[in-house]
């Protein structure tokens, strides 16, 4: 299916079913869909912990389970299924080339520098981190590489890695955001593992004047830079998101067994329920409303509920009464938790359709700039749920 086609089709579907997707259950209890889905809402509250704990952490499960109630659900998933690119062989690293980072993200860079053709130019990683991607790269096509960064601690580590690893490697310490950085992209192989939001829209925007010779961009955290909602990068967007959809679109990444260990399941288990007792409280003291939150000390969970409150409270600007029943409040917020984890299954049948209408419109941006845009996976999700890849070529 060209792009185009299912990048509209997309659009179609996620516009139609934004009843299902938009109201946050953390914020509104009954939200409007109750009331045309009432069989999906009973079905979704009635799971046991089990199977909420499984489908949470399966994709393909949650969709098995959602196709029979949400025929969109089924449809989603075909529009979202995309091939794996083209793979190719790379040479080993040899015993001077140094990772210093968890093998995971070691089989990450990996799979994105197997995935793809040859770079014939010179390479530019974007937003570089330490270079592993760049030197990997570097290593494997023979080509010049020039790495991006903006911590002058990480591009030290950069030329030190590249030194041991005998690999030219140009540092650029500069910020990708910066118009000055944007020189270097010219007659470059463009690469861009996670760079987050405005840093990998930004390569989008500039794309028809910065004179690239390639793009190869895997994109994350979409809300990064997105402080006032979401700017479109191609023609026939028409979607409205805000920070919290964007945010919604890469929720697998602490919900999923992949990348969550269980303490900070515990922490965010205790995070949530505290949160929504407080609003409960909140609710009672000051009548209903959708106040959102700024994030919470970690400092604050390590209390009791009583202190988590008094803390959140002072810092709202709330007034407290003076007799509170703190158990009760905190069963209250357990509860809410247990209705909002349940809720928020539906909500997650359109994440990765929300992610895949994201990463269409940064390749129909690039195709829109005079590229040749090509979007598949290059790895598992189980390695990150960020698998999407997008190639544009002249």
């Amino acid at each position: 299916m060209p792009l185009r086609q299912r990048f509209l089709e997309l659009q179609a579907a996620l516009n139609t079913h934004q009843a299902l997707w938009r109201p946050s259950p953390f914020y509104i209890r009954h939200p409007d869909w109750f009331g045309q889905w009432p069989e999906l809402a009973d079905a979704a509250l009635r799971l046991d912990e089990d199977t909420l704990t499984r489908l949470g952490e399966d994709p393909a499960a949650l969709q098995a389970w959602l196709a029979p109630r949400l025929p969109v659900a089924a449809h989603l998933d075909a529009l979202c299924a995309l091939a794996p690119l083209q793979v190719r062989a790379l040479p080993p690293t040899g015993p001077h080339f140094d990772w210093e980072i968890p093998l995971r993200k070691r089989e990450q860079i990996d799979a994105f520098a197997a995935h793809g053709p040859a770079n014939p130019a010179p390479l530019l990683e974007w937003c570089a981190g330490k270079g592993h991607l760049g030197r990997r790269l570097a290593l494997t096509d023979g080509q010049p590489v020039s790495s991006l960064e903006i911590d002058p601690t990480l591009c030290a580590h950069v030329q030190r890695l590249a030194t041991r690893a005998g690999i030219a490697q140009t540092v650029l310490c500069a910020d990708a955001l910066e118009t000055a950085a944007r020189q270097h992209v010219r007659d470059h192989s463009v690469l861009a593992l996670h760079a987050c939001g405005e840093l990998h829209r930004t390569l989008v925007r500039h794309a028809a004047s910065d004179g690239a010779h390639s793009y190869r961009i895997a994109p994350c955290c979409y809300y990064r830079g997105a402080g006032h909602g979401y700017a479109p990068l191609n023609r026939d967007a028409d979607l409205p998101l805000d920070g919290s959809i964007l945010r919604l679109a890469v929720t697998e990444t602490v919900t999923e067994t992949v990348t969550a260990p269980q303490r900070i399941r515990r922490r965010l288990a205790r995070d949530q329920a505290w949160k929504l007792g407080f609003t409960a409280l909140r609710n009672a003291i000051q009548g209903e409303g959708i106040r959102p939150f700024r994030p919470v000390p970690s400092t604050w969970l390590s209390g009791n509920f009583e202190d988590y409150c008094a803390h959140l409270a002072t810092r709202e600007g709330l007034p407290l009464p003076g007799q509170v029943d703190w158990a009760h409040w905190q069963a209250v917020g357990e509860q809410r938790r247990s209705e909002v984890r349940r809720l928020e299954l539906v909500r997650h049948a359109f994440r990765r359709a929300l992610e895949m209408w994201l990463v269409l419109d940064l390749a129909l941006g690039l195709e829109e700039a005079g590229f040749t845009a090509t979007v598949g996976t290059f790895c598992p999700r189980t390695l990150t749920p960020r698998n999407l890849m997008v190639l544009a070529e002249r």
